[in-house]
């Protein structure tokens, strides 16, 4: 199975589990992450968002993040070259879940 199907599989089944979760998408650029246009993915598109740009070479991570009333939400960041730290998680939110696919 290619790293970037081993990587999105535990993603897709969150999905699927959680219909209602949406993500967030992050840009490393510049040494610094930003969320650019503030891009919000619905379930049945995060997979497939994270294929399009992994098939190009980005690197990835993804993070399953509950906050402390239970509500799901996901991180997805993306980057083109090494592997930068990954942002922590918002207060109150704790990382459930995550993957890393590097450059």
């Amino acid at each position: 199975m290619p790293a970037f199907e081993t990587f999105l599989a535990p993603l897709h089944a969150l999905t699927l589990r959680l219909p209602e979760v949406e993500a967030q998408v992050l840009w490393f650029a510049d040494g610094t992450w930003s969320d650019g246009a503030g891009e919000m993915l619905e379930a049945e598109e995060i997979a497939f968002y994270a294929e399009g740009l992994l098939a190009e070479g980005f690197g990835a991570a993804w993070q399953h993040l509950t906050s402390a009333q239970g509500d799901p939400h996901i991180r997805l960041m993306f980057w083109q070259t090494g592997t930068p730290t990954l942002p922590d998680p918002p207060p109150g939110w704790t990382i459930s879940a995550f993957g890393l696919k590097p450059a």
